[in-house]
């Protein structure tokens, strides 16, 4: 098992700037990739940026130049800098952990952006 805890969230006006982190625990080892998601409400959870175990990264087209997807092995956390936030960046943020065939979620933080 893989648990995840996300921590971050908030309130910010637009322009502004937050940052994520997810904490990982448990069989941390064979994990494949980490990633964050989102879910607006009535929207289906989509990526938003991803980070191999090699350190490579892919972000959603949505995202790119605002957000920074990044790592700190020592302390088995990822984190999500987002800055330039906008109104449609506002949606819960999970984070995800790929290990083998199994997908851990964490429970979520709320990201609200106001105008």
């Amino acid at each position: 098992q893989v648990q995840l805890v996300e921590s971050g969230g908030g309130l910010v006006q637009v322009g502004g700037s937050l940052r994520l982190s997810c904490v990982v625990s448990g069989n941390i080892f064979s994990i494949n990739v980490m990633g964050w998601y989102r879910q607006a409400p009535g929207n289906q959870r989509d990526p938003v940026a991803v980070i191999t175990t090699g350190g490579s990264t892919d972000y959603a087209d949505s995202v790119k130049g605002r957000f920074t997807i990044s790592r700190d092995i020592s302390k088995n956390t990822v984190y999500l800098q987002m800055n330039s936030l906008k109104p449609e960046d506002t949606a819960v943020y999970y984070c995800n952990a790929e290990r083998g065939q199994y997908d851990y979620w964490g429970q979520g933080t709320q990201v609200t952006v106001s105008s």
